[in-house]
Parts: structure tokens; C-alpha cells; sequence
């Protein structure tokens, strides 16, 4: 879709071959049978343009509660912030007066800014800048924000100062086309290093230097060393166990060092104060190290990649299994939202016959493998187990966790939920201990 596309598209035939395309509930792999159909009523062109919101609509559902009154490309709602997301850190700049959105896109996070302060978007793509200024009137018309067309790597067409917030979103993908069924329709890469961001992350050092209270967004699996010059707080969050992405706070913004955010709550988790000074890397207060205990707790992904794991364990009065591996183990079950706990039913030296056969004697017809640390797959282990379902109402099903136990491979039995363990410890264990 190109700007003369989408202007054709905000025009009543426009919105008419937009509403019979949403109609049919069209998906990617019926593209030419949908535009088959409405090209019988509409330009070919039209209905082509048409088509694309539409086919994204369901995709965008997930991230926008208001999505069928918005407009998306395929690359930008890739990269585009889900609402519950934009709405939590947009808070922390409730205390400023006029908010800039740099590399604003179609308008995603410019939605949650504008709540909280008058907003101004910049990007230098004009037809997402045409796109965020349909979506903001849509979704609210009545809220002071404006969008300016700029470079980003060139002086802001304004003045900076310290009133002012700035959330900087850079370009993670690079686009391309491929040819199919759509057409030709926009595909993207994901760009790992902040220096290859359009444009890169250096771009804030001048910022910075009239505007201390900025925030930036970079990807969850950014390379931590590549951050060591920038003196931020980082914070990862996860929404609904997922790791979503990777937030740079500076000046005013900055409350923590790092920082492990879960959605919906918000619940955050942050590194102590005798943390403060060491690195992004360092994993926070030594954990004794245990065998499996009553309880295994797996930490939420956004707790892991803040480094916060020993933090969480130090919390949960638990133990480690090896000091490189993320899971933590306890006698005493602490509820937690930063972890997923499970009762621990049996654990034994990693042996496929026996794990085998300790799975068969518990009747067990399913199982979900995990792992950290282990080479082996879980769906080789799965086929390797060779489980028979017997199919009745009563499936007995295990979580098989591989991982190290001291630097030696170990698996640990548990039960799916923690209100299936049994309530009493009458159960003999035939494993523990063994080799």
C-alpha cells in the first residue's frame, strides 16, 4: 500500500470496499479468491488495498481492543506495541507536560501517550504518518496530538528542553517484498543490533543532552554488552508469560537498574540496592545450591533476561540446581507471579529407560517436556518415551523438566498443577537418590 492507496481508502469508496472486505472475514491464504470477489464491485486496485487491513484485522485484535476502527501494513503491526503494553509505560510520563513519540509509525504508542499529555508524533514514513493520524481520530478525536514529517538522524524540527518526555521507537525490521498469493505483499526482518536500528540507537546521545527524561524501545533479545556505554535503567516485560519487548529508561525515568515488569498487573520485580551498581549481566545474590526439592519454580522470561533470577530465588527463600541454570527449587510453596510453580513428584540422573519406565509405572499417557541446559529435544525425547494413551477420563499426565543438577544432566518429574500433588507424603519414591 502506498499513500495515493491508502488516501483512496479514506475516501467513501474507499470505506465502502473496506467494509464488504472486512465482511468476509478474509485470511492471507484466501488473498485471490477475496480479491477475485471484490474486484467484481470495486477497481482491482481498490479492492487489493482493501484487502490488507482487513486481512490483518484479526491479527490486530490481539494487540488493539479498538483495532476495527484502525489502519495497518503487515511490517508495522509487526512491530507495533500491544495496547496493554503501551498503556503501562506510557504511565511513567504522567508527570510531564507536551510528550514526543519519535519514530511514531501508525500511531500505536502516540494512543497511549496522548492520555496522559498533548503528543507529538514524528516519523519519516508518510503513509504510516497518514495512517496514525486516521487511527488517533478514530480512536480519540478529541485528544490534543499532532504528526510532523522528519528525519530522525537530521535536528529535530523543534526545540528540545527539559519539559519535555520523548519515547524514541526505532525501526527493528528491514522490509521486503515477496511475491504470492498477496501479491507482492510486505515482508520484514528482524534487526538483532542496535546499531543497525533505522536509526540507530547512538541517534538519542544528542537528544539526551536537551532532553534527559527519554525512553526508548529495543528489542527483548537485545545484546546486553551492546548497552554497557548507556547509563539507563532496563526493563523487560512480558504480558500474559510472553516476553514482549525491552525498555531503555534515562534521566527522570530511570527508577531501577534493571527491572522485571508482567503484564496484566502490573507486578515488577527490580534489582536491589546493593545490585544497582554491578552490570546488566550479573545475576544477582549467590543461592545455595539443592537437589529438587518439594517445589520447582520456572521464573517468568522477563525475569530471566533482566537477571533477576537470584533475585526472585533470594524472595522465595530457594535454592538453585546448578548455578548456570534458571530454575529455582523450595520446600515451601511462596505464591509468586513472577514464576510458575509445579510439585515435584521424582527427579533422577537423566537415563531414557528408566525415565521411561518411571513415567509407565505412574500410568503416565501425556507428558510436556521442558529443559535448560539440555541438548536433547523435547519432541525426540516425546517420540523416544514411546507413552501409550489408553484414552479413558482419567489421563495421568507429568511435566518432564531436563536440565543439570551440579553440572550433571537430571530429570525432574512434577505434577501439571500444583492442586494434583498429593496432600499427604504417602507416596513411596523409587528414584530419588539412585543412579
Amino acid at each position: 500500500m502506498d499513500l495515493e492507496s491508502f488516501q483512496l481508502l479514506l475516501s467513501p469508496p474507499g470505506q465502502r470496499a473496506l467494509a464488504e472486505a472486512m465482511s468476509l472475514a478474509p485470511r492471507e491464504q484466501d488473498f485471490l479468491a477475496h480479491l477475485t470477489a471484490l474486484s467484481r464491485m470495486h477497481p482491482r486496485e481498490l479492492a487489493r488495498t482493501a484487502l490488507e487491513p482487513a486481512i490483518l484485522l484479526r491479527e490486530a485484535a490481539v494487540k488493539f481492543p479498538q483495532a476495527d476502527q484502525m489502519y495497518f501494513t503487515r511490517p508495522a503491526l509487526e512491530q507495533a506495541t500491544a495496547h496493554p503494553v503501551s498503556a503501562y509505560r506510557a504511565r511513567r510520563y504522567a508527570a510531564f507536560d507536551l510528550l514526543l513519540d519519535l519514530g511514531c509509525s501508525i500511531g500505536a504508542d502516540t494512543l497511549a501517550l496522548a492520555v496522559m499529555a498533548p503528543t507529538l508524533g514524528v516519523d519519516l514514513d508518510p503513509l504510516r504518518l497518514a495512517m496514525a493520524s486516521a487511527n488517533l481520530n478514530a480512536v480519540l478525536p478529541d485528544r490534543p496530538v499532532s504528526f510532523v514529517q522528519a528525519n530522525l538522524t537530521h535536528p529535530l524540527p523543534l526545540r528540545l528542553s527539559p519539559r519535555l518526555g520523548v519515547f524514541f521507537d526505532p525501526a527493528r525490521r528491514s522490509e521486503s517484498r515477496s511475491e504470492g498469493r498477496s501479491e507482492g505483499r510486505s515482508e520484514s526482518r528482524r534487526i538483532h543490533s542496535v546499531h543497525r536500528y533505522h536509526p540507530p540507537l547512538e541517534v538519542i546521545r544528542l537528544w539526551l543532552t536537551h532532553t534527559p527524561a527519554v525512553g526508548v524501545k529495543v528489542s527483548p533479545a537485545v545484546a546486553l554488552q551492546e548497552l554497557a556505554g548507556y547509563d539507563a535503567e532496563i526493563e523487560f516485560i512480558s504480558l500474559g508469560g510472553d516476553l514482549k519487548e525491552a525498555l531503555l529508561w534515562f534521566g527522570p525515568l530511570k527508577t531501577a537498574a534493571r527491572r522485571a515488569t508482567l503484564l496484566p498487573g502490573p507486578h515488577t520485580l527490580i534489582s536491589s540496592q546493593d545490585e544497582q551498581a554491578r552490570s546488566l549481566t550479573d545475576a544477582g545474590p549467590h543461592l545455595p545450591l539443592s537437589e529438587p526439592l518439594a517445589f520447582l519454580y520456572e521464573p517468568d522470561p522477563a525475569v530471566l533476561r533482566a537477571g533477576l533470577v537470584r533475585s526472585l530465588g533470594a524472595r522465595l527463600d530457594a535454592a538453585q540446581l546448578d548455578p548456570d541454570i534458571a530454575y529455582l527449587t523450595a520446600d515451601r510453596l511462596v505464591e509468586t507471579p513472577f514464576a510458575r510453580a509445579y510439585a515435584v513428584e521424582d527427579w533422577l540422573p537423566f537415563n531414557l529407560k528408566r525415565l521411561r519406565f518411571a513415567l509407565r509405572l505412574r500410568g503416565v499417557e501425556r507428558a510436556v517436556v521442558k529443559k535448560r541446559g539440555s541438548p536433547i529435544q523435547p519432541e525426540a525425547l516425546l517420540h523416544d518415551l514411546h507413552l501409550k494413551p489408553g484414552g479413558g477420563p482419567s489421563t495421568a499426565e507429568r511435566i518432564v523438566f531436563l536440565t543439570h543438577l551440579r553440572g550433571k544432566p537430571i530429570a525432574v518429574i512434577c505434577y501439571p498443577r500444583i492442586s494434583a500433588a498429593p496432600s499427604s507424603g504417602s507416596e513411596t519414591s523409587i528414584l530419588s537418590g539412585t543412579k
